[in-house]
């Protein structure tokens, strides 16, 4: 029934293996796709993983840094798998701990872990368990409750049924009898109606003589012409006068009015020549520097609340308590994100009890930080189970230890699997003589023209000739727009510094026309015309509309640019999961290859419009396990960065 079962180290030395009979294949395959795809990339918090016509469990322990894995075929459902695991690990661990401690590590690595009679024995356990928990026959109609009905228990009558209508009246009489009888418990019937009364007068939680009490006081006031009190409704808030609106002061606006005015700048207050003077000569205000090389990192200053928040969080570490179960007080001397959480360990094995109120904590605060829901569950997963059972030093918190574990996992989740090199694979596309195609999708609104610009300023400060192909053939203003941007890109590189040639051109067909075959015919022209890059700008399109998914889809697949850029904003928190499983759905979808061809990387849009709230970075990498390539940071051709993982955790992590 199993394929194969292995235990290895995390250090990647395999202790023991087991391979099922008329199993050729290789495990190392999966097994190394598991180790690639999960548990590198802190994605534990599920612990099923499938790859191609398998299925794979496993099971982390992170006392002695051991994998277990179980893999199997994924048509199968085998019930036992899950109590199968854990009761191998905990017979071989035992075994594990006594040979490592009359043996030694290097003798232990040496020689042969004879564990195959203990797995054998636990597997025929594990599968006669499940035999004897199996699927229950059906009854037979005689063992069933309806062969025992007879056809006068089936009748129904209008009244219902006489024995529940002498039972009813019996009740009926029981009632009646029963104040004469015993009248302490007449009184106690007759006290849910009055409660009821009470609660439909608004007098809930008073006794019967203070409401007697309470209505005399109402009809003397009556009498007397006094206005009536109204204890429901609480007493109306004084309300402040509204404040005036404040008077803003611009940082770059200067003090006084004379500064900002430019009428005597153009000659007699003219306006510019026109289109032709823009081309001429560049604009004053355009005037940007140099962006050269690679691009900068996005950077956070540490504030003093940071320092303060360091500050508090040693003062927490050199706290020492060995009993776990006390309770944490709720307020105490300690602020910021941890500082409610005291909870100290001392020389013992994390659990699952210990970590929770820690990881219930930073839930809440990775959503407050705009990462999705879902997500952040996930992640605290992962951490529970990267630390459950690891032993704890003397002088380490618990709060301490989940935050860095919280910390490296963001900081693996963002570093890119592959180093996307643009300026490296545009040289190399050079080459071979052919231009290296770039396509942008996302939603509308999103910014994609504006940072396809960005990336040409940035391209062509590197010397690369750049053809934008207008292929957003549906808004309004799409092509008017890069044409604005290439005119003023061509002001910020005049032709003549390059030749006579125009640095950055323009291949638009109008509206209305089909978005891929624009495409080709722009990849086209590069060729012919000895373009370094292609740019392809589409149409803003919403993730729920499946015919320009499908003719985005189309574009992909008839084009097969170099790299698909997912253009999002960085203020969107559970919809960029939305946007970027369905974006990928449907390029798989509607692709014509066994491979299909998904998104590469990410443009992080509006990035400093969001403070620390950077959570929407996270998202988007753990969902589609790719790089955020560009981030977006203001409105200028100079304000695009390049991601800093840890720069981006720090903000994350800040209360």
């Amino acid at each position: 029934m199993l394929d194969f079962f292995t235990i290895f180290s995390k250090g990647g030395i395999v202790l023991w293996c087991f391979q099922g009979t008329g199993v050729t294949e290789s495990f190392t395959g999966p097994v190394n796709a598991l180790i690639r795809s999960v548990i590198l990339q802190e994605r534990s918090g599920n612990n099923s993983y499938t790859h191609d016509a398998l299925s794979l469990k496993y099971k982390l322990d992170n006392e002695f840094e051991l994998v277990f894995v179980v893999g199997f075929q994924k048509i199968l459902t085998l019930t036992y798998v899950d109590k199968f695991i854990d009761d191998v690990q905990l017979h071989f661990r035992d075994r594990y701990k006594n040979e490592l401690e009359q043996k030694g590590a290097l003798t232990l690595l040496n020689s042969n872990f004879a564990f195959e009679d203990d797995f054998k024995m636990l597997l025929r356990e594990a599968e006669e368990s499940s035999k004897a928990r199996g699927p229950t026959s059906m009854r037979s109609f005689n063992a069933s409750l309806k062969s025992q009905k007879t056809v006068k228990s089936m009748i129904e009558t209008k009244g219902g049924d006489k024995g529940k209508e002498q039972g009813g009246k019996k009740n009926k009489n029981a009632k009646k009898e029963a104040p004469a009888a015993e009248p302490v418990k007449g009184e106690k019937a007759k006290a849910p109606t009055s409660a009821q009364k009470t609660v439909e007068n608004g007098n809930q939680g008073l006794t019967q003589e203070e409401i007697i009490q309470k209505k005399r006081e109402e009809f003397i006031r009556k009498r007397m012409g006094a206005p009536m009190e109204k204890p429901s409704k609480s007493p109306k808030p004084v309300k402040e006068k509204p404040k005036g609106k404040e008077k803003r002061v611009w940082t770059l606006g200067g003090s006084s009015t004379k500064e900002l005015d430019y009428s005597q700048s153009n000659g007699n207050g003219a306006h510019a020549a026109g289109d032709q003077g823009l081309d001429a000569q560049a604009d004053p205000g355009m005037q940007l520097s140099s962006m050269k090389g690679d691009l900068l990192a996005v950077d956070y200053e540490s504030s003093e609340g940071d320092e303060e928040e360091e500050e508090e969080e040693d003062a927490v570490e050199r706290v020492v308590v060995a009993d776990t179960s006390k309770k944490i007080p709720k307020k105490g001397a300690f602020g910021g994100m941890f500082g409610m959480l005291k909870g100290l360990v001392g020389s013992k094995s994390l659990s699952q009890e210990d970590m929770e109120p820690v990881l219930d904590k930073m839930r809440d605060h990775l959503i407050a930080k705009n990462v999705a829901a879902e997500i952040a569950s996930q992640l605290c997963g992962s951490v529970a189970k990267k630390l459950e059972g690891k032993v704890m030093g003397t002088f380490t918190t618990v709060a301490s230890t989940v935050k860095g574990a919280l910390q490296d996992s963001l900081v693996q989740i963002l570093q890119p699997k592959r180093r996307v090199d643009i300026l490296r694979d545009v040289l190399e596309a050079r080459s071979q003589r052919r231009p290296f195609v770039i396509t942008f999708c996302g939603v509308n609104g999103v910014g994609k023209s504006t940072n396809l610009a960005k990336i040409s300023f940035w391209l062509i400060e590197n010397g690369f000739t750049v053809l934008i192909a207008a292929c957003d053939t549906f808004r309004a203003g799409a092509v008017e727009q890069l044409r604005t941007h290439q005119r003023r890109l061509n002001s910020l590189h005049p032709p003549q510094d390059h030749g006579g040639r125009p640095i950055v051109q323009l291949y638009e067909k109008g509206y209305g026309k089909d978005a891929a075959g624009i495409a080709m015919e722009a990849i086209a022209y590069a060729r012919n015309q000895a373009f370094d890059v292609v740019l392809v700008d589409t149409a803003g399109r919403m993730q729920d509309n499946t015919p320009l998914m499908t003719a985005l889809a189309k574009l992909i697949a008839v084009n097969m640019p170099d790299l698909v850029l997912f253009v999002g904003e960085a203020l969107v928190g559970n919809e960029a999961v939305d946007q970027l499983v369905k974006f990928n759905q449907a390029l798989a979808d509607h692709s014509m290859s066994d491979k299909p061809r998904l998104i590469d990387g990410i443009v992080l849009t509006k990035f400093d419009t969001i403070d620390d709230k950077v959570g929407a970075a996270i998202s988007m990498t753990y969902i589609t396990g790719q790089p955020i390539v560009f981030v977006g940071t203001g409105q200028t051709y100079n304000d695009l960065r390049s991601l800093n993982a840890r720069a981006v955790v720090g903000a994350l992590m800040k209360a």
